[in-house]
């Protein structure tokens, strides 16, 4: 971890036992054992198996989703260098305009990151050839957010990454701010972000993007859904933190700023 009290998700390894093979009802008793986390609010241990691939555990996602009957309004995207690409859903619902508030019931765990994210001006639907790089291009304004991560663990960060991803990588919420149609003048690899907790700057820096290339992990989100049902006119795509993850307290107010695109304001209610 490069910052104290900065935890990556993405540090976790899956678990080394030997694989099980995972069935439709082992699928199903997990999606309804998060689902019921989700209604009450409240955290469990694990779950009680992990899954063997990443398909399994965007299945759990979408079980879960289809049982609370919740619109996907938005996805959390991750496409790192020789790894397979992942989402998580994030619910409509769930996404706030900034300057926005949030309590202690809809995000008990209050962790902050600060993305870059697209929303799609038109569909993408589902087909059989892949999205080129500039078709994305053309489908997208760009806009700042925080991702609030929250999620139905106790202890997310000691479980298996594939454990993880089938609770939506512990997403919470995403507030988003003004988008930016001309986004493309942007150079994305340099761009600067500060991040203030209560006023006082926690994270000043240029670049930071895990890849460098946010445009590239929509892309691969689009990929990602063409099997299925396609990308939405009027979704977004988060594509990865530049600032790290950080847990803050009740009552914290916290904003993020990135240079030519614009700023966020998030406070967690007591």
């Amino acid at each position: 971890m490069a910052d104290e009290g900065v935890f990556d998700i993405a540090e976790c390894t899956d678990n080394p036992k030997e694989a099980v093979t995972v069935t439709e009802d082992q699928i199903a008793t997990a999606a309804a054992l998060l689902a019921k986390a989700e209604r009450s609010g409240t955290q469990i241990e694990t779950l009680p198996f992990v899954p063997e691939t990443v398909d399994e555990a965007h299945r759990i996602q979408d079980r879960v989703a289809a049982l609370l009957g919740a619109p996907i309004g938005a996805f959390k995207a991750t496409a790192l260098p020789d790894a397979e690409p992942t989402r998580g859903l994030i619910y409509r619902h769930m996404i706030r305009p900034s300057p926005a508030s949030l309590g202690p019931v809809e995000v008990p765990q209050r962790g902050v990151e600060a993305e870059v994210a697209f929303r799609f001006m038109r569909a993408l639907p589902a087909r059989s050839t892949p999205y080129s790089r500039a078709e994305v291009a053309e489908a997208v304004v760009a806009l700042p957010a925080i991702e609030v991560v929250s999620g139905r663990y106790r202890n997310a960060q000691i479980l298996p990454r594939l454990v993880q991803l089938a609770d939506r990588v512990a997403n919470g919420a995403l507030v988003t701010g003004a988008e930016v149609a001309d986004w493309t003048r942007l150079d994305m690899k340099t761009l600067r972000v500060v991040l203030t907790v209560n006023g006082e700057t926690v994270v000043e820096r240029e670049g930071g993007h895990p890849t460098g290339d946010p445009l590239g992990v929509a892309v691969a989100l689009v990929n990602l859904m063409r099997d299925r049902a396609g990308v939405e006119a009027g979704q977004i795509v988060t594509t990865g933190s530049w600032t790290g993850l950080r847990f803050l307290n009740p009552g914290d107010r916290c904003a993020i700023a990135f240079a030519g695109l614009g700023g966020v304001e998030l406070v967690f209610a007591g």
